[in-house]
Order: C-alpha cells, then structure tokens, then sequence
C-alpha cells in the first residue's frame, strides 16, 4: 500500500515536472529547428552563389578556349574547351532532372557534380531547387539560368561547326574568321548579361533570407523570454498563494488551538493564558474574575438533545459578549461553564457587571420546537490586585465562589475575598417553563 503510494506520488511529481518544464522545451526545440533551417537555407543559397561563380567562369574559359582553338586550330585548346563548357551543360542537365515530374534525383546529383560544385554542397542545391523554388527570388533566378540554354545550345553547335571547318584546316577567309569570332564574342557578352542577373538575384534573395530568418529567430527568442518571465511570474504567484494558504491555515490552527469550536469564544487554555498575563501586572490594576454556570442546563440537553443544548451555549455566549470592554475576554471553559476576565477592573464594577449578567440571563427565554426554557446562572466573582497571586490560587477562588451561589440556590451572584456576599434572587423562581 506505502509502495503503491510512493510510487503513484513519485509519477505524479515526475508528470508535473514535464508539465513545467515542455512550454520550454518546445520553445527551445523551435529555436533550434529554426536555427537549424536557417543554416540549411543559407548554406544552399551560398552553394548556389559558388556554383554560379563556377558556371560563370566556365563559361568564359569554354568561349575563350573555343576562340583560341578558332585562331590555331590546337586541338588541345578544342578539348579545354569541351572540358570547360561541360561544367555549365551538368548544371543544365540537373536543372532539367529537378524539373521533371517525377523529379530524377540521381541525374540531378550527377549534374551538380558535373557542374564542379562540391559534393557536400549538393544534398542543399537539390533541396533548395525541390522546396523553394516558387519563392519569387530563386524563381527568377531560375529563369536568367534557363534563359541561358538556348546559347549554351548554340555554344556547343558553334564548336562543332568551328572544328569540322578546321578538319580541312585553319580559316582562310578573313571575313569568316571575323565573324565568328564576334559571334563567339557576343555570346560571350549574352551569358555575362544573365550571369550577372542571376548573381544579383541571387544576393538579394540571400540579404531577404538573412533578415527574414533573424526576425524569426529574435521572434522566437522573445517568445521565450516572456514565456520565461510568464512561467516565474505564475511560479512566484503559485509561491505567494501557497504562502498565504499556509498562513492563513496557520492562522486557523491557531485560532482552533485558542477558541471553543461551538461558539468562537475563547477557550480554557487561552482563558488560562491571558489570565496569567494578567496576573503578571495585577500590581498595575485591579482584575475582576467571573466564572459562570448555567442552572439546569441538563434538563435542556435531555429534554430536547444536544443540538437544543449547543444552541442554548451559542446564544448565551452572544449575550456575555455584549457590552464587553476591547480588553475583556469571555471564554467557554467547558460544558455549560464560562469566565471573564475584567482587566483594570474595581471590585464594585466587577460585582455590577456580574450582576447585569446575571439580570440579562434571567431576562432571556430560549425557545425550541415550541419549548420555551427559563435561563438562570449561578456566578462567582473575585477580585485580584495582588501580583502574588497564582494561576490556580486565582481560579480555585473565583471556583469556590460560583460553588457558593450554587449552594444559597442558583440564580445569584457570589463575591469572593471576604467581602459580604452579593446575592441577588431572581424575582420569579423558574427552570423550565412549559410550551
């Protein structure tokens, strides 16, 4: 049962931790995908930038090579420039596979490498194409580059035509010469065009990612500092009312361990206590005690039951409470018995006061189910001013006192401390009155 226990605590503790810590791991997972996604994009759109780089500079090697071989008729300049124009045709090849339906991955890797860029590269540059090429950057720069086909094309006749005219030997004719090679020039100046744009597009597309992704990445960084600063804050308000909750059970504990449950007044032990505290300045004062018991209280509690008697108990403790000085304290000492404590109080107001209780008790008539009860109490006084007296020797007094009302018959006031008795008989004898 205690393992069952421990166990169902230790996993309930275990999901309340997940519970706390996963709007942060999420957070922290989401920066990093970002940030991850960030590097691939930039890593690609930079494989993309040295691959034009590459492709640009092949070019021009392939029409430089092809003019050299047109002046000399030198096969290895020819095969030069076969070898440099096969790195602009691979790029070609693996555009073309990336736009077939379905795309031709392997032909598209075969290409970029062809195409001389770097075989780590190539995993991004097909990725890139595959994903994101409807973003408005990479789709223009996708067109300068298909733009160019047509005089790769025409690149690539040209220097077969060029070669099979200089099989039967090197150009005689000045003007053919001429004019191929200013077609070879102009090509060179139509691939340089949309080279250039290509780069371009490519740069500014790069500058809108960058600021595109750090905005998302300072987005998500925010989000996790106001998440961090909401989480502490819910946490220090979860500590705040945990504190008061404690506190204010605390408080209830206290105010259990002090007061009589069923009528909120103060009971024995606090009763004893401030009398004792009392008694520590008696010099400062005079200290009136009354100690009270209810007549007949049993016949109530028999009659009609505990809970009659609990409300008898209830309505007599808000009748000694009234008129009460702020120093004074009532208190429930237990069963049908209760006390005051009168600070600063002379023995003539003390006897007065217990005789206006006394008078107001046999004034009030408690009604149950149709029953009406008379009320009556049997009350002792003393009168304290000396600093030498103790706790017991207080209450054993005040005690006798209330023990002597009872005995002259109830319904009376009983002065301790050798002073003439105090005794005042209710005007018409009655305990129990008839419904």
């Amino acid at each position: 049962m205690f393992r069952r226990t421990a166990t169902s605590t230790k996993g309930h503790s275990f999901l309340h931790v997940i519970k706390l810590v996963s709007p942060f791991v999420m957070v922290v997972v989401l920066q990093a995908a970002i940030a991850g996604f960030s590097l691939e994009v930039m890593s690609s759109v930079r494989a993309y930038v040295a691959g034009e780089a590459m492709w640009s500079r092949s070019q021009k090697n392939a029409v430089y090579f092809l003019n050299l071989y047109l002046q000399s008729g030198d096969a290895s300049q020819f095969t030069q420039y076969q070898a440099s124009l096969a790195v602009p045709i691979g790029d070609e090849f693996a555009r073309w596979a990336l736009e077939r339906d379905p795309i031709d991955v392997e032909a598209a890797r075969i290409g970029f490498l062809q195409g001389g860029n770097h075989p780590d590269d190539v995993a991004g540059l097909i990725w890139l194409f595959r994903y994101f090429n409807r973003v408005s950057f990479l789709q223009e720069a996708i067109r300068e580059w298909a733009a160019t086909d047509p005089m790769l094309l025409e690149l690539s006749v040209f220097g077969e035509v060029i070669r099979s005219e200089l099989e039967n030997g090197p150009v005689r004719d000045a003007s053919r010469l001429q004019f191929l090679s200013s077609r070879l020039s102009e090509l060179n100046t139509q691939f340089t065009v949309h080279a250039n744009r290509f780069s371009t597009v490519l740069g500014e597309g790069s500058r809108a990612i960058k600021l595109t992704l750090t905005g998302l990445n300072i987005v998500t960084a925010v989000t996790l500092i106001l998440l961090l600063i909401w989480h502490t804050r819910r946490l220090v308000l979860q500590r705040q009312a945990f504190e008061d909750a404690l506190h204010a059970e605390k408080e209830r504990l206290a105010w259990q361990a002090s007061h009589d449950w069923l009528t909120g007044l103060s009971n024995r032990r606090a009763f004893e206590a401030r009398l004792q505290s009392e008694l520590d300045v008696a010099a400062a004062g005079s200290l009136g005690l009354i100690l009270l018991d209810l007549d007949q209280f049993k016949n109530v509690n028999d009659s009609c039951g505990h809970l009659a008697g609990d409300s008898l108990l209830c309505q007599v403790s808000r009748l000694l409470q009234q008129d009460r000085h702020p120093r004074d304290l009532v208190a429930r000492l237990g069963g049908d018995e209760f006390g005051l404590i009168l600070p600063q109080c002379s023995p003539a107001n003390a006897v007065d006061i217990a005789e206006r209780l006394r008078r107001s008790l046999e004034l009030f008539s408690f009604a149950w189910d149709d029953r009406y009860f008379a009320v009556t109490a049997s009350i002792g006084v003393t009168c304290i001013a000396d600093a030498s007296t103790t706790l017991e020797g207080a209450m054993r007094r005040a005690d006798a006192a209330c023990y002597r009302a009872k005995e002259k018959g109830r319904n009376r006031v009983q002065v301790d401390g050798g002073r003439p008795d105090v005794i005042v008989v209710a005007a018409r004898p009655r305990e129990v009155a008839r419904a």
